[in-house]
């Protein structure tokens, strides 16, 4: 970075507090009493995040007298749900380019479910009155290297041939520079349909407020602390009580499932984010943007980026941090040094945006499985369920975990549970030091990519036929 370029982002920098924006929201509701106790329920849900809560809704919407309980360790949202980019995508299996490479045979119907999750949500925030900014604008991969254009065409091309193309445009240099003008972009794939664009913690206090209206019990401050057969049902110990429930829905993502084998399927990475003060009428004409899509860069060590209901532009991305042991730790929720990296790749993206001044810099942690998708199953004779693995997917792909999670705790073959996707594991990350070794060549190999043109070398040829790397 130079000198110039580098003072320029630290001034930028200067007054960005360090906390998630969408949770610093005055309209936050408080939180709910932690569980004291003995509750008894048909269904537990554990955690209270979109995973948690989109399977608790969905219990009440499927049998409105099951009796349902959901508790949060923290506050609802407060983790990845509240910390997100708010990108909420049709796409259940990371991408087409991901979902085309593990379930070719199922890909039209993984794209097909997709979009009527998609289509279930809209319908939710509608239903319930979800004050969550949502807008159906789509997203726009960019292109910012010659070979990056190549391979948008050629993704473009492979969709088409499989007849899914429906809603996608290819813009050309200009066109994509007249959505959104940034000197670095040359040209982009424009998926009109397959993105919303939401405030992420908006969503998770309306989907908290929806459950209660249903009757659901949530507790908050009540971590899950064990999982117990209990009879004919199972039991879950909370610091102060416990809950006895017929059956347990797990949507504890990222951090350590209470199904202890299921530990290994998963690694925390930490993504980070920046949101700039609003843009002045000026700024934003310099932009564009009128039509308010997301948009990603096509790199493999990428950057996504919004703009927000009231004018802000959230850039986030880039580097993806594994901690040496996989914890999940407060102290990881900030790196300066990434959000000095992220600034000035900020304003190499947006010159005519020199001056502005960014309000808010924050970090979480994203569950990442090996297939960078969601994982299923069942433990304790199906009497309890899982979802975990959406790697940064899991605006949208959570509704659809939580109707996989009910289907198999009702022993019920749908198109849902007969997929391979669902039926098969992603494979499991190596113990220490193994995996953070493994993880750290890849990460350098990407980057290598990166600057070669997208050519890919042999280690990461070699994950690519194993089944496994490393994506945020």
């Amino acid at each position: 970075m130079a000198p110039v370029a580098m003072r320029l982002a630290a001034q930028s920098l200067s007054d960005a507090q360090p906390v998630p924006f969408w949770l610093e929201d005055p309209g936050k509701p408080g939180a709910l009493p932690a569980l004291t106790g003995t509750e008894k329920c048909d269904l537990l849900v554990v955690g209270g995040g979109y995973s948690g809560l989109w399977t608790a809704l969905l219990a009440k919407e499927r049998d409105p007298a099951r009796d349902v309980v959901l508790i949060e360790g923290r506050e609802v949202g407060w983790a990845a749900s509240g910390r997100n980019g708010g990108f909420c995508a049709a796409s259940l299996t990371h991408g087409f380019g991901n979902g085309l490479a593990r379930w070719p045979g199922e890909l039209p119907k993984l794209e097909e479910l997709g979009e009527r999750n998609l289509d279930g949500i809209e319908e939710a925030v509608a239903r319930y009155s979800l004050d969550c900014d949502f807008e159906r604008t789509g997203e726009i991969d960019v292109a910012t290297e010659p070979y990056q254009l190549d391979e948008l065409h050629e993704m473009y091309e492979e969709i088409d041939r499989l007849g899914l193309a429906d809603g996608l445009e290819l813009l050309d240099r200009d066109a994509v520079r007249a959505e959104v003008d940034s000197p670095t972009f040359l040209g982009g794939l424009w998926d009109r349909r397959g993105v919303a664009m939401l405030n992420p913690a908006k969503l998770a206090w309306g989907l908290k407020r929806a459950c209660m209206e249903l009757g659901v019990r949530i507790y908050e401050n009540t971590p899950g602390l064990d999982l117990v057969s209990a009879g004919a049902g199972m039991g879950v110990r909370t610091p102060y009580g416990r809950v006895l429930a017929r059956r347990v829905a797990l949507g504890t993502n990222v951090f350590p499932s209470l199904v202890k084998r299921v530990r290994a399927y998963t690694v925390p990475v930490y993504d980070y984010a920046l949101m700039t003060e609003p843009l002045s009428p000026e700024q934003l004409a310099s932009v564009g943007w009128k039509n308010r899509q997301g948009l990603g860069d096509s790199a493999n060590q990428f950057h996504y980026f919004r703009i927000t209901a009231d004018h802000r532009i959230l850039w986030g991305g880039y580097d993806a941090i594994y901690p040496f042991g996989g914890k999940v730790s407060a102290e990881m929720d900030h790196r300066p040094e990434t959000y000095l990296k992220l600034a000035e790749h900020f304003f190499r993206c947006f010159p005519q945006l020199e001056g502005l001044r960014f309000s808010h810099a924050w970090g979480g942690a994203i569950d990442t499985c090996s297939r960078f998708s969601a994982f299923f199953g069942t433990a304790y004779q199906g009497k309890v369920a899982y979802a975990a693995g959406f790697t940064g997917l899991g605006v949208g792909a959570t509704r659809f975990g939580g109707d996989v999670m009910l289907d198999l705790l009702a022993g019920e073959r749908t198109e849902r549970t007969g997929l391979e996707m669902v039926r098969r594991k992603p494979l499991p990350f190596p113990p220490e030091p193994v995996a953070w070794a493994g993880i750290g060549i890849t990460k350098w190999a990407m980057a290598r990519a990166d600057e070669n043109g997208g050519r890919r070398n042999l280690w990461l040829k070699a994950m690519d036929r194993m089944g496994l790397g490393f994506d945020s």
